[in-house]
């Protein structure tokens, strides 16, 4: 595989961004990445670092990475230069900025974000450039990482997600014989104070740019101001960085307390769960926790530049339970039971009241398209726990605030006309919200109701799969089907249309998440006769949508083949 020597390979016709295959260039940047991974397994660090080399200079994985960082959330928030990359032109001439040579990046321009204890994060956001930079190391760093992470580690993983720390906690407490007290650890401040001395040291990539990163400095009120500690918040690979930085604490402590399923942990049972910066630690005592996994654990976060914040880094009995992850574990009567926690709910809820209260003159169909996606969200989040009594409660808490949104629109009308004019009867349903449909009679929008979303049980990834390793594909393919079949569980006409495509995109041929963005593309189109039945349908990522139109240029008797 050659460097950037690949670019002048496309003719003049063909220097445009929707004439790359996509397909291609996955292809390739994942054959180096299984190579990266199996050396990392080896320590092979001189073999890791010239493959590293190879990647982060090879024009396949500059594409991927502009990519990235051109259809994420972000992609239309610029940085201190003020630039963004939303047409194809742009996104093409930036494959020539992402180079090594010369490279500096530029300050990070700093916003804040509210907190849910009302306090404010800061943001750091970094210039297309820096960000495409970022993604472009990060293909080369993630295989080294989920190579060396701890096996109970679920945040910023690739195909991990809170509802296997949740399930990983579930199996360690809920047992009769399983440990009774629980060590909740909370990071003071983690992204703004681990180590760069430690980074640059101990993160396995290069060190002079990543260096760079950790000096840029943010810009705040017009004024610079440099950076001496932490990786930023809003960087794409600070997340994996900050991961690296605090793996090996779970081999810190079976060094000390020994291996699962071993005679010494039986004793002691202490097992290790981590999301991100938020970990929790069991043991068979409260003395057991406080003398002997405390002091391990901050002298490891002593090593690292961090320290275990005192008030929120707690010791609790399971019977009392504790929160995690946005959820409430607690046993009742030596029944483990998980719902999600009254904090959470409370948020939530104040979410929508905010919304209703700064929106008292929208229509009723703008407020349905904005709450069905808040509720869908976070009811899907906590779908895989004991929620039907939450969301029974959450349903009756939202009709009582639309009920009183109605009332305020129209306070000179009685109630039974509110009532018939925005509550309708759905089957056996009383008192749907819904908002007529222009042009389309018995048509109507509706607000989702919480209490139909189906609680399912989820199942844990296993704790050593490695996505980057040919021995582990089958079993993330399984994997990442299993739950796409869940989240489309509602259209049985989509998980048609994904089963024939065998779960991947006709286009670029890679596996749809159920995390993934996507759309329906009609391969005979409406206008030229084509219906919406099943077999004229196929699914598609955005951006592959977008390149798809581009190559037909709208004509029809242009040929495209769907595999």
């Amino acid at each position: 595989m050659s460097n950037s020597s690949e670019l002048p390979a496309f003719s003049h016709s063909e220097l445009h961004w929707h004439s790359i295959n996509w397909e291609l260039m996955y292809q390739r940047v994942r054959g180096l990445q299984v190579r990266i991974a199996k050396a990392t397994l080896k320590s092979d660090w001189r073999q890791v670092k010239q493959l590293q080399r190879m990647l982060t200079h090879s024009f396949a994985a500059k594409v991927i990475a502009i990519r990235r960082v051109t259809e994420n959330r972000g992609k239309s928030t610029p940085g201190v230069d003020g630039a963004i990359w939303n047409t194809p032109a742009s996104k093409w001439n930036a494959i020539s900025k992402l180079s090594r040579k010369g490279y500096k990046p530029k300050p990070l321009k700093r916003v804040y974000i509210p907190k849910a204890n009302g306090k404010r994060r800061p943001l750091g956001i970094p210039t297309m450039t820096d960000r495409a930079m970022q993604a472009l190391y990060l293909l080369a760093l993630e295989p080294v990482a989920e190579s060396q992470a701890d096996r109970n580690s679920y945040g910023f993983r690739p195909n991990r997600s809170c509802a296997d720390a949740i399930e990983q906690c579930f199996v360690n407490l809920s047992r009769k014989s399983s440990a009774q007290w629980v060590l909740e650890g909370d990071i003071k401040g983690c992204f703004d104070h681990i180590s760069h001395e430690w980074l640059i040291t101990h993160i396995p990539m290069d060190k002079v740019i990543l260096r760079k990163w950790l000096k840029a400095g943010f810009m705040e009120s017009g004024k610079f101001n440099p950076t001496d500690a932490g990786t930023p918040q809003g960087g794409i690979i600070s997340p994996v960085l900050a991961n690296l930085a605090l793996d090996g604490l779970e081999a810190v402590l079976e060094a000390h307390f020994g291996k699962k399923n071993t005679k010494a942990s039986y004793k002691t049972k202490v097992n290790y769960v981590r999301y991100a910066d938020d970990f929790i630690i069991t043991g068979i005592s409260k003395e057991l926790l406080e003398r002997e996994v405390l002091p391990l654990v901050r002298a490891f976060m002593a090593g690292r530049g961090l320290q275990l914040s005192k008030e929120k880094t707690l010791i609790t009995r399971i019977d009392e339970g504790f929160d995690f992850l946005g959820q409430n574990l607690r046993k009742y009567n030596g029944k483990m039971i998980i719902k999600p926690s009254n904090k959470n709910v409370k948020v939530f809820l104040r979410n929508i009241r905010d919304y209703l209260n700064s929106h008292k003159t929208v229509p009723a169909k703008a407020v349905i398209a904005k709450l069905n996606p808040m509720i869908r969200g976070w009811c899907n989040y906590h779908r895989w726990v004991c929620a039907s009594e939450t969301f029974k409660y959450v349903d009756y808490r939202i009709w009582k605030m639309l009920w009183q949104w109605c009332r305020r629109i129209h306070q000179n009308r009685h109630k039974r006309w509110v009532k018939e004019k925005y509550f309708k009867t759905v089957g056996e349903r009383n008192w749907v919200f819904s908002a007529p449909k222009p042009n389309r009679e018995d048509g109507y929008y509706r607000l989702l109701n919480a209490a139909r979303v189906k609680i399912d049980k989820h199942v844990k990834i296993r704790a050593l799969a490695n996505c980057y390793l040919p021995d582990d594909e089958q079993y993330f393919e399984r994997l990442k089907m299993q739950r796409l079949k869940k989240s489309l569980a509602g259209s049985m006409k989509l998980w048609k249309i994904v089963e024939r495509q065998d779960f991947k995109c006709s286009i670029c041929r890679q596996q749809f998440n159920s995390q993934d963005e996507w759309d329906i593309h009609h391969i005979i189109r409406r206008v030229d006769g084509g219906s919406d039945i099943s077999s004229n349908l196929t699914m598609l990522h955005i951006n592959c949508h977008r390149q798809l139109h581009n190559m037909t240029d709208g004509s029809p008797s242009t040929p495209i083949m769907f595999i």
